[in-house]
């Protein structure tokens, strides 16, 4: 064999993602207030996309799960990417349709159900007025500003300085996180005057604030309410003692009787061990639901909440309007690749609205105790069940399910809570999800009697009773996962608030 320089040629395949499909698989996995931000990105860097308005036209995102839905379209995702490899202008460019996105009652302008409304009508009443956004209600001062408020109609020249600085190290929780002697030493002030002005503080209300720890902040708010007094004292400053319920203990440390103990412990209990979260602070963001689920005589109606889901259009008009004029051979290039980006992405969100009823549609009929009966009817159910069902992939089915939220007469849950693992019956019948183990441990504890408090292995046995063959270290999982304490936790609980 001659050693030098040749050429070969070498044919083999590979599978290439296309950014365009790279952002079909992505918008999967985005919620519908995610996609909103998407959208205006794209609207801002295409001109040949715009957001249209709402309308009250009805289409085929509501689809009731037991109903067998025949569509000319590609049903998921999979085939999205399977017709994007094949052709790459197969849904680009399709002259033949106005608009791709199908408007279901839910993009009516009539609430937030999605047109899902306990009257049972398919589409809502639009209203005049839109939202109520005079209902909502306003952010209100933060506890700072409350703080500093009071702060001026007390106190002046260097004390108000110092109080200003005090309050910005003061937390959400009202709680003074610095140091005294930190303070005293960066505005070159004495300690004693640091201590005065924190006492002032202390004083503000809401009563406790300004408190460095538990103790101090419910003697705060023991002296307001002029009960510190020393048996009191003694109470608030052995709280671990509290905690642990050791009532005799507690008892000789107060010098105090069991009745006497017991109104102490009730005046306690009514104090606010967080007195700052009752002002400001940032707000829990409300979860906006992606679907809506009702009953629909005999099955169940299953649609996309159009309130967040914006109308994206191409602008045809535009495009023959720009495209008629003299253009360079860039200029032409760069308007057909506006149009066919424009035509993929309405495309590709169309089919992500599908495709999420689908696989809606499929965890309904899986599920359909749990909807009519409860969580106790919950039933065992994974990603590739439902992906086997409607014959699609599982990785598609997952990306469907994450940040994806289901509203329905029992509440808000998220898609990812109906896929729960199996617990096995013990009469060797149909196995149960552990969804519906945990509610029955919760419902077992609830109504367990204060004087005779059920043990993991009593747990073990009830539940077995009712079906469940499951062992004593799972109901402890369980039980620590639903944050419910053990049994020696429990009694001492119930005790002080038996006290």
């Amino acid at each position: 064999m001659s050693l030098g320089p040749r050429l070969d040629l070498r044919q083999s395949q590979s599978l290439v993602m296309t950014p365009q499909l790279q952002q079909a698989i992505r918008l999967l996995a985005l919620s519908n207030l995610e996609i909103e931000g998407v959208i205006a990105e794209e609207i801002e860097r295409n001109p040949l996309l715009e957001s249209g308005g709402s309308d009250d036209s009805v289409g085929e995102d509501s689809i009731p799960s037991d109903a067998a839905v025949v569509r000319d379209e590609p049903a998921g995702a999979d085939e999205l990417v399977l017709m994007g490899e094949a052709s790459g202008e197969a849904l680009d460019i399709d002259f033949a349709a106005d608009a791709f996105i199908d408007d279901g009652p839910g993009d009516a302008i009539g609430g937030l159900d999605g047109g899902l409304s306990s009257s049972g009508a398919g589409t809502a009443a639009p209203s005049e007025d839109g939202l109520d956004f005079d209902g909502l209600e306003a952010d209100g001062p933060s506890l700072a500003d409350h703080l500093l408020a009071q702060a001026g109609t007390m106190l002046s020249g260097p004390a108000l300085f110092v109080a200003q600085q005090l309050i910005d190290q003061i937390d959400e929780c009202g709680y003074l996180t610095g140091s005294l002697l930190d303070v005293a030493n960066r505005l070159g002030v004495a300690l004693a005057e640091v201590e005065a002005v924190l006492a002032t503080i202390q004083t503000f209300d809401p009563t406790g604030v300004g408190a460095r720890s538990l103790a101090e902040c419910l003697a705060l708010q023991a002296k307001e309410a002029d009960r510190y007094d020393p048996c009191m004292a003694r109470l608030i400053a052995n709280l671990d003692l509290v905690a642990r319920g050791a009532l005799p203990q507690l008892r000789r440390l107060c010098e105090v009787d069991d009745e006497d103990l017991a109104d102490m412990i009730r005046e306690l209990r009514g104090y606010d061990p967080k007195p700052g979260c009752r002002f400001g602070g940032e707000r829990a963001p409300a979860v906006v639901p992606d679907l809506f689920v009702a009953p629909r005589g005999a099955g169940w109606a299953v649609e996309i909440n159009g309130a967040t889901l914006p109308r994206l259009l191409v602008n045809r008009a535009y495009y023959v309007e720009l495209s008629g004029g003299r253009q360079d051979k860039a200029s032409r290039a760069w308007l057909s690749e506006c149009l066919a980006s424009a035509n993929w992405l309405v495309k590709a969100l169309d089919q992500r609205q599908r495709t999420i009823i689908k696989v809606a549609a499929e965890i309904v009929k899986q599920q359909e105790g749990f909807f009519r009966k409860g969580v106790a009817h919950l039933r065992p159910l994974t990603l590739r069940q439902v992906a086997e069902a409607i014959e699609m992939h599982e990785s598609t089915v997952s990306r469907v399910t994450s940040n994806k939220y289901l509203s329905c007469a029992r509440g808000l849950f998220e898609l990812k809570y109906f896929f729960t693992s199996a617990i096995q019956a013990a009469d060797g019948g149909e196995a149960v999800s552990a969804a519906a183990v945990k509610n029955a441990i919760k419902t077992l504890i609830a109504a367990e009697d204060p004087r005779k408090i059920l043990s993991d292995d009593t747990l073990v046995e009830l539940l077995n009773a009712k079906g469940f063959d499951i062992a004593r270290r799972t109901v402890a999982k369980y039980r620590e996962a639903m944050g419910i304490g053990s049994s020696v936790q429990r009694r001492r609980q119930k005790a002080l608030q038996g006290a």
